[in-house]
Formats: structure tokens, sequence, C-alpha cells
């Protein structure tokens, strides 16, 4: 009694690169492929077998069976192989199954049915080269087999490897237009932070000249009250037309105003020029307490209304590095610390049983590490949101991979914020998140420029 079929195949029609072709993607296993159902009883006589195998030329060989129980395999190859040997056909042609299983026993490779075609195929090639070309036993379900053909589990290998080639172009693709994007980004913000600079230069610089003349002005006005005890009828309308009263308080309050004003234009134009250094070519010392301030004012009006922000600078030295690459670090980090905040702010709205004492906070540390073997400056950013699953924990710094909804998040500002922190500056971004409890990104960036130097905090 035998059986023959082919899963997912039109009956023995060949399968070639082509028809692979969109049938494949990098998660394949080998349930994806063409597997073939054939079984035979080792009671069975040779010539059943050879006459299966003649009349399905794709037949890489049979599972053989006792009972009806998996004994195991022979090959197409191994079975004419023999049957080509002197007195062969005699010998194995009139003879159960059995008896060649016997005398060509080989201890089938199986895998199971879920096992990735990629690892597959690097196993398979691992045996030596009597049994390369053995066909690969795939148990599909305890007690149920499949024969999978080694040259099919290639050419998938081969398609995998293609598209893997793909997906890395791609990659780089989008990577580089990215970096091409915030370059000019960079370079179109520092244009414009130019050009503003000059005017607010000019209201901060005249701000101070202001506030004196106003103030000579007040005083004036006080002294020409002391002198004329009876002002004339034209100057007694005119001062309760300006309310001169409501004008005296109101004046200075109304020029200080304008004072703390163009000081924070100021600011945030010196943040925006510091943050357009995205495209410089070496180091500089720069004080990353003021990156760090730059990028909160660009995200002020995010956090201003909604979140608690809470600050704790250490005593920090200039620090070599490219100061506007850094900050784009910081604004990613920030950016995505402020995005879990806000998610979890809507959700506990939501909410009827929520925390009534949790409140949203961002929060930034920096300090010095200072001993013999190492000298480093830390930076942690942390946020009370929702915290990071730990199943996806090890994925956030690849490149494309996001939580966000789509259009919101590119899946690229860790993966470029972990390569400017490693590769640009030699030092490492260590995550550690809680769900339901927050998550802080911790910043080592070494003070000492060799690369051989490794930071390794969790000695201490």
């Amino acid at each position: 009694m035998l059986a023959t079929s082919v899963e997912n195949l039109e009956q023995f029609v060949p399968l070639t690169p082509e028809r692979l072709v969109g049938k494949l993607n990098l998660d394949s296993t080998l349930a994806d492929l063409t597997l073939f159902d054939f079984a035979i009883e080792v009671t069975c006589p040779g010539s059943d077998l050879a006459k299966a195998l003649a009349e399905n030329p794709l037949l890489p060989g049979a599972i053989l069976t006792d009972s009806g129980q998996f004994v195991g395999t022979i090959s197409r190859r191994k079975f004419l192989e023999h049957l080509s040997r002197p007195y062969g056909l005699e010998l194995f042609s009139r003879r159960p199954l059995k008896a060649l299983h016997n005398f060509t026993k080989i201890e089938p490779l199986t895998f199971p049915s879920y096992l990735p075609i990629g690892m597959a195929a690097r196993q398979s090639l691992g045996r030596s080269p009597e049994f390369l070309y053995e066909p690969i036993v795939v148990e599909m379900e305890p007690n149920v087999y499949r024969l999978l053909d080694v040259h099919q589990l290639l050419i998938a290998q081969s398609q995998i490897y293609e598209l893997t080639t793909q997906m890395l172009q791609e990659q780089t693709r989008s990577h580089t237009i990215q970096t091409e994007k915030m370059a000019s980004l960079g370079r179109m913000v520092a244009g414009i932070a130019h050009e503003i600079k000059n005017p607010v230069n000019c209201i901060s610089g005249n701000m101070g000249f202001l506030a004196n003349y106003c103030q000579d002005l007040l005083e004036l006005v006080s002294v020409y009250e002391e002198e004329v005890e009876t002002p004339s009828d034209k100057i007694a309308e005119t001062i309760e037309n300006i309310d001169l009263d409501f004008l005296r308080k109101d004046l200075p309050k109304l020029v200080q105003s304008l004072v703390v004003s163009s000081d924070r234009l100021t600011k945030i134009v010196g943040g925006l020029q510091n943050f357009s250094h995205l495209d410089e070519t070496a180091r500089k010392p720069a004080d990353l307490h003021e990156c760090l301030d730059s990028t909160l004012l660009i995200l002020n009006n995010q956090i201003k209304y909604d979140i608690k922000l809470v600050k704790n600078y250490g005593d920090l030295p200039l620090v070599d590095c490219y100061s506007g690459q850094l900050s784009q670090v910081f604004m990613n980090l920030l950016g995505n610390a402020i995005d879990a905040l806000l998610e979890r702010k809507e959700k506990e709205a939501q909410n009827l049983n929520k925390n009534p004492t949790w409140t949203p906070q961002l929060a930034i540390a920096t300090e010095l590490l200072n001993r013999e073997d190492q000298s480093a400056v830390i930076i942690r950013i942390a946020d009370n949101g929702m915290g990071i699953p730990l199943q996806i924990q090890q994925r956030i710094f690849d490149t494309f991979f996001t939580t966000k909804p789509v259009g919101k998040g590119t899946g690229l500002g860790l993966a470029i914020s972990n390569e400017i922190v490693r590769d640009k500056h030699k030092g490492q971004i260590n995550l550690n998140s809680q769900e339901g409890i927050g998550t802080e990104f911790e910043i080592i960036l070494p003070l000492d420029r060799k690369p051989e130097v490794e930071l390794r905090l969790d000695e201490e």
C-alpha cells in the first residue's frame, strides 16, 4: 500500500526560482516549501518503489513505514544506485524494501516544519559530502512526515538571500535619504537662524536702552507734576484720557516682559543654531547642558502645559563631540519620551480606574564618572509613561522598527541615535524600561577618545 501526493503545488510540476518569487519572505519556514507526501510500507517489493519513482520523476525518495509508523527514508539516488549494481535488480526488485533499508540504513536529517529556511539550509549543508543531497524529512506534526528535496531548499535559500539583500539595500537607501534630509534640515535651520539672529540681537540689545528711556520719561513726568501745581485743562484732560496712574504701573511690567521675551528668543535662535550643526566634520568642545536646554526650548510647546520637567544636572566639563548630532540624539529621545507620556495621559483620561497620583514627568540627569580606568559623561533621560514591552526591547534600535502608528514614526530615530553615540562618539546607549512604570535611556560618552575603551558600569 503506497500513497503519493504533493502539497501546495500542482501534481509534480517542476519548481523553478521564478515560481518562488512573491511566495517567500524573510520569515518563511519549511512549511512554505514544496513538500512531498510519499510513503511506502517496508513490506512492499522494491519494484513498487521503482515504478513510483519512474512515474513521478520529481520525487526525491520515499518515506518508509512499518505498519504505518515512520522507520526511515530511502532516496531516489541511493535506490537507483543499488539497483544499478551487479545483480542489484534481481536482489532488490523482488525483495521487500526492508532488506534494502537495512542494507543502506541512513539516519535521516529531520527538521520541524516551523524551522526558518535559512537555518535549515545551513544545517543541511553541514552534512558530510556523502549525504549532502539526501532528502530532508520535515515533521509537520507528531508522526506526520513529509519529504523535502535539498535542491528546492537551496533554491529557496537563494531567494531568501536575494530578499535579504534587497531589504538591506532599501534600508541603506532610506537611511541615506534620512541622513541627507537631516543634513538639509540642518543647513536650512542654520540659514533661518542666521537670518533671525540679526534682528533678534537688535531687539535684545536695545531693550536695556528702552527700559532706561521709559524710566527717565516717567521720572520727568513726576518732576513736572511736582513743579506745576495747577496743570492746564488740556494737560488734565490728557492725563485722564491716557490713565497716567495705570500707565506708570503697567509700562515697567510691559518693558520687563519684552526683555524676558527677547532673551528667550535669543536662546531659541541659539538652540536652533546648535541643533543645525548636523553636518559637522570635526569634534569640538561643547557644553552638553546647553545642548539639552536648547533641545528643550525647541520642544517646550509640547512640555509646558502637560508635563512636569525635572532637571538634575551635575558638574560636567566641556566634551569633545559633534554637538549638532548629539542634539539630534537628545531630540529623538526627548521626543519619544514626550510621546510616551502623552499616550499614557490619554489612556489615563479614558480609564475610569485611573491612578489619581500619576503625573506625567520627564526627568533629565547628568553626571561625571571618574575612575582610574575610565572617564565618561552620563546623560539619563527618563519618563514615567507606559514603558516598553520586554519582548520588543531587543529590537528598538533596529532600523525601521517602530511601535508608532503608520505616518507618525519612521523607525529611524533610535537607530540613528544609536549609530551617532556608538560609531561617532564610541559610546553606548542603555535601555531600562518596565511596562506600566516608565523608560530610561542612559547615554554614556567616554571622555577618553580611544575607540578601544569599553565602559562597564555594571561592575560597580
